[in-house]
């Protein structure tokens, strides 16, 4: 625990067997009370992994349900538990759990009820070994992001996040597509309810291990965030109500 509430970490993972315990050994237990994660019907030993481990609540998808549709089980599972603050962390090791620490701190201070792991601030990004079209793609979505939200995010694409369950109950999840485009419909709906969101440099890392979207998914999710941006900027201008928000 943190500050008297109750820290739950929650793994979305989909074929995350080599890249898992070393995720593991960096969580700081001392302060996270319970770890979830979700295995989204994956064809490796994700499963069998975490349950050496000693997770505590490991739930398998019998069928895929994309990024999107992992998150809302894992989220589920997590506010079922009576968690205070919940942190998605990838189980690919491309994000440090040292942060964990940080991030949870910042939201149990009541400070920042949402805070993101970016790793565009601090210049990191790159030297961590991010495609350089990914880089580009980043940084010229989030600003049109930004210019449609009205927010000044850093990034709105990093897989390591942390709530306040309060949050959590508060925005329709379920409303949300159970795919990648998730993550950006989630960010849109936080910022269309008034939440003020905290950043943390975030060193990252990418290997062969890790995973990462293709060029075609990649595209497709581009294409998703322009979406989500032009929802939530006719949303501020009176013209549009996403269904999602």
């Amino acid at each position: 625990m943190i500050a008297n509430q109750k820290v739950v970490v929650v793994l979305p993972a989909y074929n995350a067997a080599r890249t898992l315990a070393q995720t593991l050994a960096e969580v700081p237990r001392d302060l996270v009370d319970e770890i979830i994660l979700v295995d989204d019907a994956s064809l490796d030993d994700t499963v069998a992994v975490a349950e050496r481990a000693g997770i505590e609540h490991v739930i398998r998808h019998p069928q895929n349900r994309g990024y999107g549709g992992n998150q809302k089980t894992c989220y589920a599972k997590a506010l079922e538990l009576g968690a205070d603050i919940v942190i998605m962390l990838h189980p690919d090791y491309q994000y440090t759990p040292k942060l964990i620490p940080a991030m949870a701190g910042l939201v149990a201070s009541g400070l920042f009820p949402v805070v993101l792991g970016s790793r565009i601030l601090g210049g990191g990004a790159l030297r961590g070994g991010m495609p350089f079209y990914k880089y580009v793609a980043n940084r010229a979505l989030t600003a049109f992001q930004n210019l449609c939200t009205g927010a000044k995010l850093s990034e709105y694409h990093t897989g390591y996040r942390a709530f306040s369950a309060d949050v959590l109950r508060d925005i329709p999840l379920q409303a949300n597509s159970d795919d990648f485009i998730f993550d950006n419909q989630m960010l849109a709906q936080i910022i269309h309810r008034g939440y003020l969101i905290g950043e943390v440099t975030c060193p990252t890392a990418y290997f062969d291990e890790a995973s990462s979207i293709n060029f075609r998914r990649s595209v497709v999710y581009g294409l998703g965030v322009l979406g989500v941006s032009v929802a939530s900027l006719a949303s501020r201008l009176g013209l549009y109500q996403p269904r999602y928000f």
